[in-house]
């Protein structure tokens, strides 16, 4: 387990999850991943079965973030009490915590493969755009897929996103990392000025995956990440103020 402190009043810890806890971690996953996206409540289910089957992938890593909370403080907030949550740190810390303990960042992803649908959605995005065959494939062959990568909406804009991304993405073997997220104007919002900082560069813009109407954009950089950059994310511990 790693652990990264950014100061009171909140401690935020990030962590290894594994895939044999899911059971305990997946639904405040969830929880962060609908809020910070703004979907609507429902969409659960899919959304479970679904990233049940990405454990099962080869190469599948996840890290969680994890905030230790006043109670008084989750009342009017976004944030939620999750027993599960706390269940999870109390098994991989041994001790109970005499606060709460509520997720609010999730990474995840895994070594991509041509049977993947993400995957046959960029090579055919890429095959349209008029992408050479020999660069589609040099770049589809040895990479990790970026998943997801969600911050809780009351606990953005104060480095935990860089923390995780930090730690999935170290000594990762494959060639490079790709990602795909949506296109915003100027590329004004949080998630793009990250990916931007870790250096990521375009792979192919404006695609729209099958059944979504937004535009999205594909991201990649090439691994390992330097040791200086990697060393100076993890070890930036901006504080986190009141929500």
């Amino acid at each position: 387990m790693t652990e990264e402190s950014i100061g009171a009043p909140v401690d935020v810890r990030v962590v290894r999850l594994a895939g044999g806890d899911s059971h305990l971690w997946l639904d405040p996953a969830l929880e962060v991943y609908i809020t910070a996206m703004g979907y609507p409540r429902g969409i659960e289910g899919q959304r479970r079965a679904l990233w049940r089957e990405h454990v099962s992938r080869p190469g599948w890593s996840a890290y969680g973030a994890v905030a230790s909370v006043d109670a008084d403080r989750l009342h009017g907030s976004r944030l939620r009490r999750s027993a599960a949550v706390q269940s999870l740190q109390q098994r991989r810390l041994g001790r109970a915590g005499t606060r709460e303990d509520v997720l609010v960042g999730i990474a995840y992803g895994y070594r991509g493969a041509p049977d993947q649908w993400w995957n046959q959605q960029l090579r055919l995005g890429l095959r349209q755009a008029g992408c050479p065959a020999d660069h589609a494939a040099h770049l589809l062959a040895d990479y990790f897929e970026l998943t997801e990568l969600h911050v809780h909406p009351d606990a953005q804009g104060h480095g935990i996103g860089r923390l995780l991304l930090t730690q999935l993405l170290t000594d990762r073997p494959e060639a490079r990392v790709l990602l795909s997220t949506p296109e915003v104007p100027h590329e004004e919002n949080r998630a793009w000025s990250l990916y931007r900082r870790f250096g990521f560069g375009d792979v192919l813009r404006n695609f729209r995956f099958s059944g979504d109407p937004r535009p999205f954009a594909f991201l990649g950089r090439d691994l390992p990440l330097p040791v200086t950059d990697a060393r100076a994310h993890r070890d930036s511990r901006p504080p986190v103020g009141n929500h």
